[in-house]
């Protein structure tokens, strides 16, 4: 798989190549700079590196934004939960993938970020509410 992010990108490039212009997109990959390293402190990183994962599983634009909004019903903490489960293997990358072409179907979210939890107690605090849809 081809991955877009290079090593010279600033945090700008990125979230733009990420997004694809996609302004929900924007706005999830932004929120996880700002709040990724306070929600997933065991992330090497921090935010930046959250967002590779997206990069190297091929999320791009919309498929990010019906990850958050469909999937993990507008919660950047569960949205996280979910990328790092797929990180410490608890899901696939087609688990996820199913998941986002069916609004969630075949994932149970809660359980999947508890798993998370019990392997990463730190995970999953954040003192800011989620962002606003």
């Amino acid at each position: 798989m081809n991955t877009r992010i290079e090593l010279t990108d600033t945090g700008m490039d990125v979230i733009l190549k990420l997004s694809e212009g996609n302004p929900g997109a924007v706005r999830i990959c932004m929120e996880v700079l700002k709040k990724g390293t306070e929600i997933d402190p065991d992330a090497f990183g921090g935010g930046l590196m959250q967002l590779l994962g997206f990069d190297t599983l091929g999320l791009y634009g919309s498929r990010i934004w019906m990850l958050y909004k469909d999937v993990c019903e507008c919660d950047l903490v569960s949205t996280l939960g979910v990328m790092r489960a797929w990180q410490l293997g608890f899901i696939t990358q087609s688990q996820l993938n199913w998941a986002i072409d069916n609004r969630g179907d075949g994932l149970d979210v809660e359980q999947v970020v508890n798993q998370v939890k019990e392997r990463l107690p730190s995970f999953g605090h954040i003192a800011e509410p989620d962002v606003e849809v």
